[in-house]
């Protein structure tokens, strides 16, 4: 029997998944969950980063327990968007930062009058939102911070997980296509265009497919976890490229609907879709498995009912999403009616207020 090791980490929870593939058929057996909880520093919201790589050790070390030398591959993929930078020696310069950080706040409007935004699109295809890494990068160099001087290389937060597991720098292809830096119709970063934002292109390297296998776990990380020399594949590195592979769909000819922390509504297209009626619809052409891009829209998805969930935690409250749900069946139909998307929703805190 061939077994697989897979980490999803997403913007509220990861997990270790064992796929144990038979005759044929594949069984999936969950070995590790944990909570993934942004942590604030003075102003800055980041990612508590090596908590979740301390957690990975872990879900890898349950897996070589329970399967050894059965155990063939690794792959993972997180959220997107967010990235580490690192220095020539492969050092992480500083705590990544937490997509909902205000550092981006009006750096939409701060692009725009150095790139336009129609131009932006016709480079990218991707949705405009402040979250993108494109307008993280931006505040960087528009604040001057020393690590973009520092820096030498640019990865995706499972490009970084799959650099420690190792040893590889690599960029996967549906991760980098998240950041608002790639170019689909080029193959290759939007190299121009980031110099011109004043984000060095210097620090954006190979892009690889889905698939591709990185290397061997780290021979350091084999004895610390006491396994084999398990093979690192970059898998789609993006969560929602990962789900979409998954649709058990009969047809070419669908809508999927994955729904999460963030909703994303779209298609899947061999070719990515940039014209001005996706500009004008503001629609996202994300990379996906096999060379495909999906053409979708971002919704806010649960991130309010995750926040409000939090808020009533801390009150003492603390409910279940099944809770929550039955709840939600027996409130009157018709009532309060939310503008989900409005921008005031997007920071973390208080939400059951706002």
């Amino acid at each position: 029997m061939a077994e697989f090791l897979a980490f999803d980490l997403g913007a509220e929870s990861g997990r270790a998944v064992i796929g144990h593939l038979d005759g044929g058929g594949l069984r999936l057996e969950e070995i590790h969950r944990f909570p993934n909880d942004p942590v604030r520093v003075l102003d800055s919201l980041h990612w508590d980063v090596l908590r979740l790589w301390a957690e990975v050790k872990r879900g890898l070390a349950l897996a070589v327990e329970a399967h050894g030398s059965d155990l063939l591959s690794v792959g993972l993929d997180t959220w997107g968007v967010d990235f580490g930078l690192l220095a020539a020696d492969g050092t992480l310069l500083g705590n990544p930062y937490h997509y909902r950080d205000s550092r981006t706040d009006g750096m939409l409007e701060r692009a725009f009058q150095i790139v336009p935004r129609a131009e932006i699109y016709e480079r990218t295809g991707i949705q405009f939102m402040q979250i993108n890494s494109l307008y993280q990068l931006l505040a960087m160099a528009q604040a001057g911070s020393p690590f973009l001087e520092a820096a030498e290389t640019f990865l995706n937060m499972p490009d970084l997980f799959n650099f420690w597991l190792s040893g590889r720098k690599a960029s996967e292809f549906t991760i980098a296509t998240t950041s608002q830096c790639y170019d689909p119709r080029a193959g290759d970063w939007a190299r121009d265009m980031l110099e011109r934002l004043g984000i060095p292109a210097r620090l954006f390297g190979d892009i690889v497919a889905p698939g591709t296998v990185l290397g061997e776990l780290r021979p350091a990380l084999q004895d610390e976890v006491g396994g084999p020399a398990i093979l690192v594949v970059a898998a789609a590195g993006h969560d929602t490229a990962a789900a979409v592979a998954a649709v058990p769909a009969a047809v070419a000819d669908y809508i999927y609907l994955s729904s999460g922390t963030w909703s994303l509504m779209g298609v899947e297209n061999k070719e990515p879709v940039i014209n001005e009626q996706s500009l004008a619809y503001d629609f996202t052409n994300e990379g996906g498995v096999g060379g495909t891009f999906r053409l979708l829209k971002n919704i806010m998805g649960l991130w309010l009912v995750q926040e409000c969930r939090r808020d009533w935690a801390r009150a003492g409250r603390a409910y279940s999403y099944d809770e929550l749900a039955r709840m939600a069946a027996g409130a009157p139909a018709f009532g309060p009616m939310v503008a989900v998307n409005d921008e005031r929703f997007l920071p973390p805190g208080d939400m059951v207020g706002r």
